[in-house]
C-alpha cells in the first residue's frame, strides 16, 4: 500500500478511528478513577568515608564512597534493612512486598542516595522511609566495622527527613488520558488499515482494476429505489442512472467499430447483481437510439425479464428450442417497435443442454441476420455454466459486477471462465456504486425544467416541436390502427397509431405476433 492509500483510509474511516480514541480516554479515565491513591515519601542519605588530610586520602576517600553507594543502593531494599523496620513499625508486611514499594537511587557521580518509599497512608510512607534511613544506617556500620573493632570508617548522615506527601503520586489523571488517548488512536488506525486490507469487497472500477485488465466499459450508480423501479430508463428517464446506462449504451455503440459483436451475452458471477435490469434497461436504450434490439431471457433458471416488462412469460426460449413453436410465434414487440423481446418460457429441467444444443445456435444465427443487436441475459457464471457455454456462441460478453456484492477472488473466478473457454469478454460493468459526496458532480441532474406561465409570458408562446412523418402505408396494411397490430424494428407509426397500439397493449395484453411474410 502507498502513502496515498493509507490516506484515503483514513479520511474513510476517520468516525472510527474517533471512536477508538475516545474509548481510549474513557477506559483511562475509568481506570484512574478505580485504582486506589498512592502516596510517595523519599528521604536523602549522604556517604562519606573518614579520611587523612591530606589531598590524596582526600581523593582516594571520595572514589571509594561513590564506588560504594551503587553497592549500597541495593542494600536498602535487602531483608537484612526491612526486616527489623517491618517489626518496629508493625507492619504485616512480608520483607518482599515492602520492598516492591520501597526504591533506592543514586545521582551520577555523587555521594547521595534516595530512599523512596509508596503506601496508601502519606503518614506511613513517610515513617517507613525515616526509618529504612536510620535502620540503613546501622546495617552499613555494622558491615564496614573493621575486624579489629575499630571504628567504621563509612559515615552515613540523614540529610532530608520524610515529609507526608500532600498529593498521591498516582495514578497520574492527565499521564493516563494521554497514553489513553494514543492507545486508542494506534487501536484505530490499526483495525481501519486491517479492515482495507481484509476487505476483498468490489466496491468501484478501482477495486475491478486490480483483479482484471478488462476495461470497466460502464458505472451505475446506486439508487435505494432501484428494486421497486426495475425499468428505469422508461420510468425515470433523466435521472442519474438512466444517464449512466446511456453512456453504456454509448460505449457499447463504439466498442471495437471494426468488429462490433452483433450477439451479448449479459452475465454476472452471483444472482443479486443486476444483470437483468441491466439487460432490460441496455436494450432499451439501444431502441431508443433506433437500433433493432432483440432480448432474449436465456436464464432458465430464475427469469425475470417477463415479470419486468410485463409480458407474458409461459411461452418462449424453451418453446422454441424444443420445436413446439416458431420464434415469430413467441416474440412480443415492446415499446417504439424497435425492441423484441423472447421470454424464457417454462423452466426446463435441462437448461445447460437446450442452451448449448444446435437448435440454439440456429436461432441466435437467424436473430442476428434479422436485428442489429441481440441481447442475452443469462444465468450468474459461478452457479451454473449457462453463461460460459452461450457466450462461446455469441460474439462476446458483458459481466455485470454489483458493488458491495461480490468479492475479488469470485470476480477473478468468473473472469477466468469465461477465459477458459475462450469467450471475448466485451467488458464490465459495475452496478449500484455508491458515490460520495464530492463525485456528485458526475451525476449532476440536468433534467428538463417545466414551463411555467411566468416563462410564457416573458419568452412569448413556446413553439411545438412537429411530431416525426408518420410512415407511408403499405398495401396489405391500414392507416388507421383497428386491431391487432404487429410491429417489427423499422416500422414507424404516427403519434395516433402509436396512442392506439398502447391502448390495445393495456387492454389485451401481450398478443402473439407473427412477422408478415414478403
Amino acid at each position: 500500500m502507498e502513502l496515498q492509500d493509507y490516506w484515503v483510509i483514513l479520511r474513510k474511516r476517520w468516525l472510527s478511528i474517533a471512536v477508538f480514541t475516545l474509548l481510549g480516554a474513557a477506559l483511562a479515565i475509568a481506570v484512574s478513577l478505580v485504582t486506589t491513591p498512592m502516596y510517595q515519601a523519599s528521604t536523602q542519605l549522604y556517604v562519606s568515608v573518614k579520611a587523612g588530610e591530606s589531598s590524596s586520602d582526600l581523593l582516594q576517600g571520595s572514589n571509594f564512597t561513590r564506588q560504594q553507594v551503587s553497592s549500597y543502593t541495593q542494600l536498602v531494599t535487602s531483608p537484612l534493612v526491612l526486616r527489623p523496620v517491618i517489626e518496629e513499625l508493625g507492619l504485616e508486611d512480608r520483607s518482599e512486598v515492602l520492598a516492591s514499594r520501597v526504591s533506592a537511587s543514586s545521582p551520577l557521580n555523587t555521594s547521595l542516595i534516595n530512599v523512596a518509599v509508596t503506601d496508601e497512608n502519606p503518614a506511613m510512607a513517610a515513617a517507613t522511609a525515616d526509618a529504612i534511613a536510620e535502620e540503613f544506617k546501622s546495617v552499613i556500620a555494622d558491615l564496614e566495622t573493621p575486624s579489629d573493632g575499630g571504628a567504621s570508617a563509612v559515615k552515613i548522615s540523614i540529610v532530608r527527613d520524610a515529609v507526608s506527601p500532600e498529593g498521591p503520586s498516582s495514578p497520574n489523571l492527565k499521564l493516563n488520558l494521554a497514553l489513553g488517548m494514543l492507545l486508542g488512536l494506534a487501536v484505530g488506525v490499526g483495525v481501519a488499515v486491517l479492515r482495507a486490507v481484509l476487505d476483498t469487497r468490489v466496491r468501484s472500477d478501482a477495486d475491478v482494476a486490480r483483479v482484471t485488465d478488462t476495461s470497466v466499459i460502464g458505472v451505475i450508480p446506486d439508487d435505494p429505489d432501484a428494486p421497486q423501479h426495475p425499468l428505469i430508463v422508461q420510468s425515470s428517464p433523466h435521472s442519474q442512472r438512466s444517464e449512466a446506462f446511456r453512456r453504456l449504451r454509448t460505449n457499447l455503440q463504439f466498442l471495437d467499430i471494426a468488429d462490433r459483436p452483433q450477439s451479448i451475452v449479459i452475465t454476472s458471477s452471483l444472482p443479486g447483481e443486476g444483470k437483468s435490469t441491466t439487460s432490460i434497461n441496455v436494450a432499451i436504450t439501444l431502441a431508443d437510439a433506433g437500433t433493432r434490439v432483440a432480448l432474449i431471457d436465456a436464464d432458465l433458471r430464475r427469469p425475470s425479464v417477463a415479470k419486468y416488462m410485463g409480458l407474458e412469460g409461459k411461452v418462449g426460449l424453451t418453446t422454441v428450442l424444443i420445436g413446439r413453436a416458431s420464434v415469430e410465434d413467441v416474440i412480443q414487440p415492446w415499446g417504439n417497435g424497435y425492441l423484441h423481446v423472447l421470454p424464457a418460457g417454462q423452466v426446463p429441467p435441462n437448461p445447460s443442454e437446450l442452451l448449448g444444443s444446435l437448435a440454439m445456435a440456429n436461432l441466435l444465427e437467424k436473430l442476428t441476420s434479422q436485428y442489429d443487436v441481440v441481447i442475452i441475459d443469462t444465468a450468474p457464471l459461478l452457479p451454473v455454466t449457462d453463461a460460459a457455454i452461450l457466450s462461446k456462441l455469441t460474439g462476446g460478453a458483458l459481466l455485470v459486477v454489483g458493488a458491495d456484492r461480490l468479492h475479488r477472488n469470485q470476480l477473478a473466478e468468473s473472469v477466468g471462465a469465461l477465459e477458459t473457454v475462450g469467450a471475448r469478454i466485451l467488458g464490465i460493468v459495475v452496478n449500484r456504486q455508491k458515490r460520495k459526496q464530492s463525485d456528485q458532480y458526475a451525476y449532476y441532474d440536468y433534467s428538463p425544467t417545466p414551463a411555467t406561465s411566468a416563462d410564457s409570458g416573458r419568452g412569448g408562446r413556446r413553439k411545438r416541436k412537429p411530431a416525426p412523418p408518420a410512415r407511408a402505408p403499405q398495401p396489405s396494411e391500414p392507416s388507421v390502427l383497428t386491431g391487432p397490430t404487429t410491429l417489427w424494428p423499422g416500422d414507424s407509426l404516427s403519434d395516433t397509431q402509436l396512442s392506439d397500439f398502447q391502448r390495445q397493449q393495456a387492454q389485451n395484453g401481450p398478443a402473439q405476433h407473427q412477422r408478415p411474410t414478403s
